[in-house]
């Protein structure tokens, strides 16, 4: 990535733009047809990497280690998650959509197949991932999501929400 990258995430290629707007690209695209949220979006991007977060019989470990200080990790992540979709955006990999409850991301025509050139350990790793995810979560709204998460990582949450717009979609 040389030194756009570089400069970009001050040298570390872990969590840039890049690498977050690619883990979003392959969540989307796991998702498809549906819409997601930024704030969605952001918990997703934190789900699909700490998948061991939630709970039941068939959850896959977790892609990233779990830190000690995450507390304000969805504070620093939602910002990062919004960039990262803008750039696939311009690249035309996700459509962006202006909605009455919000702006709105979905995988684009030509995700499918960008997506399936990832196919490193890590990635084939993020996209089972994403899949086990978009299957646990094809029914539930976005309310509903959100009470999952907040009852798995609530206290991230709460601190989370004093950054969230009034405009927030409350369904799916």
């Amino acid at each position: 990535m040389g030194s756009v990258e570089r400069s970009a995430s001050g040298g570390h290629p872990f969590n840039s733009t890049l690498e977050t707007g690619i883990r979003a690209l392959v969540v989307l695209e796991a998702f498809y047809p549906r819409r997601c949220d930024l704030m969605e979006m952001t918990w997703l991007d934190h789900l699909v990497v700490h998948t061991g977060d939630l709970d039941g019989d068939d959850v896959p470990e977790s892609l990233h280690p779990d830190l000690p200080n995450r507390v304000g990790e969805l504070l620093v992540r939602r910002q990062l998650v919004e960039r990262s979709l803008r750039v696939m955006q311009q690249v035309h990999l996700v459509d962006v959509f202006e909605t009455e409850s919000g702006v709105e991301f979905c995988a684009s025509q030509e995700a499918p197949s960008y997506v399936d050139l990832l196919q490193a350990p890590y990635s084939r790793a993020l996209k089972t991932r994403a899949k086990w995810m978009a299957d646990r979560f094809a029914g539930m709204t976005t309310l509903e999501i959100r009470s999952l998460v907040e009852a798995r990582i609530g206290r991230w949450t709460a601190e989370f929400r004093a950054d969230e717009t009034p405009t927030g979609r409350s369904g799916s």
